[in-house]
């Protein structure tokens, strides 16, 4: 067991757990944040997506002794009002139908428009490939990151 102090969401928090406790694990078990989902628990699948310094890393797979002082964004803290851009565009396309894998899939796009305002379907699909969404609603997730790139605040 080891002591750590977390960045997460702009908050310090204290946490004291094995240093090879997967951060999953940490947010949703330790500190009741539980938009992040755990889907493979092998980072195949994404729906474990948070953002370490602004990237994009899937947390079942991520040691929380490997975190450091690193800052760690969660989707509850993604925006305080859940008005994000991507957010934002989730709901005017309809993205969810079950909405199990949407956190991560919110979490890897917006980092990924964060690096690349203005991207083509191409880069989309590239920077997407990995968040698997069982439901298969791939294209409306597509026209969502469309429209937040179109946005001011992306």
């Amino acid at each position: 067991m080891a002591n750590f102090n977390l960045n997460i969401n702009g908050k310090t928090q204290q946490i004291d757990v094995d240093t090879a406790t997967p951060m999953l694990w940490v947010l949703r078990e330790h500190l009741n944040l539980v938009g992040t989902k755990y889907g493979c628990g092998i980072s195949q699948c994404g729906s474990c997506t948070i953002h370490v310094s602004g990237v994009a890393v899937r947390s079942c797979q991520l040691p929380v002794s490997s975190v450091g002082n690193q800052s760690v964004t969660t989707i509850e803290g993604l925006s305080e009002k859940g008005d994000h851009p991507v957010q934002k565009a989730w709901l005017e396309h309809d993205v969810p139908q079950c909405g199990y894998c949407q956190s991560g899939q919110i979490m890897n796009a917006s980092a990924f428009l964060k690096n690349n305002p203005n991207p083509t379907d191409e880069e989309i699909d590239a920077a997407m490939n990995g968040n698997i969404c069982r439901c298969g609603t791939y294209t409306r997730i597509k026209k969502a990151i469309k429209t937040a790139a179109k946005s001011e605040n992306a």
